[in-house]
């Protein structure tokens, strides 16, 4: 396996590169923007190609890198369900799975830093954002955050977890890189309460100063989608009222280039041709499905996924790879269902 653990010492943030070998997909946690150069340059490095780029949760000391790698790779973006951003590619919840070849994440959702918090578990290690961190916690003043959620969080999801566990978090201010689930049991002084009543008084008499960059972070990273409104004006979307209309329409293919969890939670629109995002270019290329089934009918074909923002990407792809009669359905399958659109 491939792993590394990077830091922005202005943020004192880590962001952590996951491969299982050489050559093959990578997965980013909690990538900082004025690091993306140094991400591509490693990824180019280790041969690796980023399928996955994921927050733990709304970042207030720095803006989150996850725009300009999708930008610049391609990448499928990923947050938690409670997340306030206005898209991501995916939105996972307690229980599901962010896997890339070889590689699978446990999501655990544990909110009390914010109402989006979320951890992930990998084999021997937990990625734990700013829910626990060596000998400390995320504070709890802001973005909705509640100590008593942390208390749940930490004493009865993450102090369960194997005592050899290793403890990831997404910052750290001293200098220590990595903990375990026992060491901070037993040495971590604000875990060191008998009730959750006691944590609760703890976390609200910290008093701390607001981060320096909140103003600035915050706003940034609830903004980070794809501006679908530039498809739109270019004539490469269409409405779901639109899409609606021609489900049945014989002169279009539906798209779906989501996974196979996301089609059994969600549903699929009827129809539609499974096209997963990650084998966007081999199908749109010679030789690939779409560009055969492109080439060989008049068609007219409709990429969706499950917010829009794949879907736009794989629009730009396929009118890059020559396929130009190609649109996308603006807001995906969320925006399909709440407008009342037909799902099998």
């Amino acid at each position: 396996m491939i792993f590394r653990q990077l830091f922005d010492s202005e943020s004192s943030t880590y962001t952590y590169l996951l491969a299982s070998r050489r050559g093959g997909e990578a997965l980013i946690i909690d990538p900082v923007l004025e690091k993306v150069d140094r991400y591509l340059q490693l990824l180019e490095e280790l041969d690796l190609k980023l399928i996955k780029a994921v927050d733990t949760h709304v970042h207030a000391d720095h803006i989150t890198g996850l725009g300009a790698l999708r930008d610049q790779t391609r990448c499928i973006t990923e947050m938690g369900e409670q997340s306030g951003v206005d898209v991501v590619s995916m939105r996972v919840n307690e229980g599901d799975k962010i896997d890339i070849e070889g590689l699978a994440l446990d999501v655990i959702y544990t909110p009390g830093h914010t109402d989006d918090s979320y951890s992930f578990m990998m084999d021997d290690r937990v990625f734990t954002g700013d829910t626990l961190l060596i000998r400390g916690t995320g504070r709890t003043d802001f973005q909705n955050g509640d100590p008593a959620a942390q208390y749940d969080s930490i004493f009865n999801k993450l102090l369960r977890l194997p005592d050899d566990t290793l403890v990831y978090p997404a910052h750290d201010y001293k200098g220590d890189t990595v903990s375990t689930v026992a060491e901070e049991r037993a040495s971590n002084p604000r875990l060191q309460v008998s009730s959750e009543a006691e944590y609760v008084e703890i976390m609200n008499g910290l008093n701390l100063a607001n981060p320096k960059m909140m103003d600035v972070a915050v706003p940034a990273n609830l903004k980070i989608g794809l501006l679908q409104d530039d498809l739109e004006r270019m004539g490469l979307s269409i409405t779901c009222r639109e899409g609606i209309a021609k489900v049945s329409d014989p002169s279009l293919i539906l798209v779906d280039l989501r996974d196979d969890a996301e089609r059994e939670k969600e549903g699929v629109i009827p129809g539609s041709v499974h096209a997963p995002y990650p084998d966007l270019d081999e199908n749109i290329n010679p030789g690939g499905l779409l560009h055969e089934l492109a080439r060989s009918s008049s068609r007219q074909i409709v990429f969706y996924c499950a917010f829009g923002e794949r879907s736009a990407m794989a629009v730009e792809a396929a009118v890059g790879a020559g396929l130009s009669d190609t649109c996308h359905l603006s807001g995906g399958v969320e925006a399909w269902k709440a407008s009342q659109g037909p799902v099998a």
